[in-house]
């Protein structure tokens, strides 16, 4: 090997470490450049809001969606949902207004209307949504302490309107006082249910009193049966004592009439009127079991024999 070729090495070597480093140097901007540029876009999806912060504060809010940018490492992000919740509460037992102890099982619709509002009073989604459940809660056990177990397992008998609506307005009204940034839009009570130390009592109760309201209504159609029974017969007696009436006066006529033509008839023609009449009369009397005993000499007599003279 000559001193020539270990040189060319050397040189070669030398060479090929500084590409190297200019290579590495290269790659290190890039992947630190497209680092910058991820850290600097974001995408804001349908239904949520993209909190910007700065050094812990809150800059701007992005709630529409697309591709937004923000400055890299030094504002941060925080994701919150810009849509409807649900809120289901756990059991509670509360007191009715006659004194009964019932569990309620109750959820609520809501959103966030204001995310601003939130960081700065609730700090949180979870917190937020806590402050809402106490105030659903207080204001249901003061609305369901104001009515008796009766009206709250039927509201149409209130007459302090529906019972969800204005659990709804208390609430909210809570919610923007405290300036949580939050709103229901529906509150439902599931569930109301009896403990089960006095559910059996109060449910023989009820039973009792509907048991009350079904006599009071036999009781009341049994007069109003009685009381239509009375007036038909009533009416039957009139409607038979009338027909009768008129049949009478009917009849009265006929025979009045009959007893005309037969003065009329008697006076045309006495002797055809006698005949008539007479066998007008065996009809009546002649049967086939008829024994009739006559003198020879009488009419009867001299009829059936034929002395019309």
């Amino acid at each position: 090997m000559t001193e020539e070729n270990i040189i060319d090495m050397e040189q070669k070597k030398s060479f090929n470490y500084k590409s190297s480093i200019k290579n590495g140097i290269f790659l290190f901007l890039i992947i630190a450049l497209v680092v910058l540029v991820l850290n600097s876009v974001f995408i804001v999806r349908e239904g949520e809001y993209k909190v910007i912060r700065q050094f812990g504060e809150v800059v701007r809010i992005e709630s529409e969606p697309g591709l937004k940018f923000k400055i890299p490492f030094i504002q941060t992000l925080t994701v919150m949902p810009n849509k409807q919740l649900i809120y289901d509460m756990d059991e509670q037992e509360i007191n009715t207004l006659d004194k009964k102890r019932i569990i309620i099982d109750n959820y609520a619709v809501w959103t966030i209307t204001n995310p601003q509002d939130l960081i700065n009073n609730a700090r949180t989604v979870a917190n937020a949504e806590a402050r809402m459940g106490e105030f659903i809660f207080s204001v249901v056990r003061s609305e369901l302490g104001q009515m008796s177990y009766e009206e709250i397992i039927n509201d149409e008998k209130s007459s302090r309107g529906d019972l969800n609506t204005r659990v709804k307005e208390a609430v909210n009204k809570s919610l923007e006082q405290n300036k949580y940034g939050i709103q229901i839009t529906d509150v439902r009570i599931k569930r109301t249910d009896l403990p089960n130390d006095n559910e059996e009592s109060v449910y023989q109760r009820m039973i009792s009193e509907r048991e009350s309201t079904a006599q009071e209504y036999l009781s009341r159609g049994n007069a109003e049966k009685e009381r239509i029974i009375a007036e038909t017969d009533r009416q039957v007696k009139e409607m038979l004592s009338k027909a009768e009436r008129e049949a009478a006066e009917i009849r009265a006529e006929g025979e009045q009439e009959a007893a005309q033509i037969y003065n009329e008839a008697f006076q045309k023609d006495e002797e055809f009127y006698r005949l008539y009449r007479t066998l007008q009369s065996y009809t009546d009397v002649v049967n086939g079991e008829t024994t009739i005993i006559l003198p020879h000499d009488s009419p009867y007599t001299r009829v059936l024999l034929g002395y019309f003279e």
